[in-house]
């Protein structure tokens, strides 16, 4: 059972870092982000009709637009837009297909003024996208890595680079957790690599994303892994602070604990908030951004 002892063993042991670290600080479209003292929402868009989460799902480009202006009044930052859901079974969506969906509602976001986030692991998806207004490639994938962050550079973008045990949130395997590794050790190794090598290549605004939302094989929907996975989603909201030591800000995915909560699943989101904000991560993607909206605001407030 997570306890406040579990919480302060974080703080006592970390606290030079929860309270003297400060991350990059930058302006996406035309909205300066302060990171360093407000949280930053990212909602949701699916495309894809086989995505689980079925509130976020846009049936038509209509639709997406209208939910993209919808998140915005109720507090979102950015608008993440999703053509494939990452579960193993679902169909790929081609890169022509990616862009053919992503472009009518890009347009029109970007004349309405919105800020969007494209996930893709295809950097010629991310740069038709980023010709036609987006702001932000979600980088799903480790697999032509360069190319992508070459792309973001040349259109002064900013970009999440994910984690992921693979080549993209599609080929994952199983998570180690017996391994005994402190994960944001791991991480933090892994970020340092590439932060290294993308802002060689001239990227300049960066989102670090320890992907706790990946769909690994032992991850979702079976039981005997769930303790061990919801541990390790929320150790990893808890300590997002830790990597903020590499300079930009850290994003995170809000879990959804659908085979604790059930029917209740949409409020499972304002449960692992609560771990995201305690944690210092700089920006969230939930499903349900008036729900976590409101829950930052009333922690701001204590």
């Amino acid at each position: 059972m997570l306890t406040l002892a579990d919480i302060c063993e974080v703080y006592n042991k970390h606290q030079n870092d929860y309270n003297n670290t400060q991350v990059e600080e930058f302006t996406i479209g035309n909205k300066k982000f302060n990171f360093n003292s407000q949280t930053s929402i990212l909602g949701i868009i699916n495309l894809s009709t086989e995505s689980w989460y079925k509130p976020t799902i846009c049936y038509t480009p209509e639709q997406a637009i209208c939910r993209g202006k919808v998140l915005t009044l109720q507090g979102a930052d950015v608008i993440d837009i999703g053509t494939e859901s990452t579960g193993k079974t679902t169909a790929r969506v081609d890169r022509l297909e990616q862009i053919s969906q992503l472009l009518p509602i890009l347009k029109t976001f970007s004349q309405e003024g919105i800020l969007t986030s494209v996930e893709t692991y295809y950097p010629e998806v991310a740069r038709e996208c980023l010709k036609a207004g987006a702001n932000v490639i979600n980088f799903l994938g480790t697999e032509n890595s360069e190319e992508m962050y070459q792309a973001v550079a040349d259109f002064d973008a900013a970009i999440i680079i994910c984690y992921v045990e693979g080549k993209h949130a599609r080929d994952v395997g199983e998570f180690d957790f017996d391994s005994g590794r402190d994960m944001i050790d791991v991480l933090y190794d892994y970020f340092a690599k590439e932060i290294e090598i993308a802002t060689k290549i001239g990227v300049r605004k960066i989102f670090i994303d320890p992907a706790v939302g990946v769909g690994y094989a032992n991850f979702y929907y079976q039981y005997k892994n769930i303790s061990n996975r919801m541990r390790y989603q929320i150790d990893t909201l808890l300590n997002g602070f830790r990597l903020r030591k590499l300079g930009f800000p850290v994003f995170n995915q809000i879990p959804t604990a659908l085979e604790i909560f059930g029917e209740e699943f949409r409020s499972s989101q304002v449960f692992t908030a609560v771990f995201a904000a305690l944690g210092k991560n700089d920006m969230v993607r939930t499903h349900e951004v008036a729900k976590v909206k409101s829950l930052f605001e009333t922690m701001s407030w204590l």
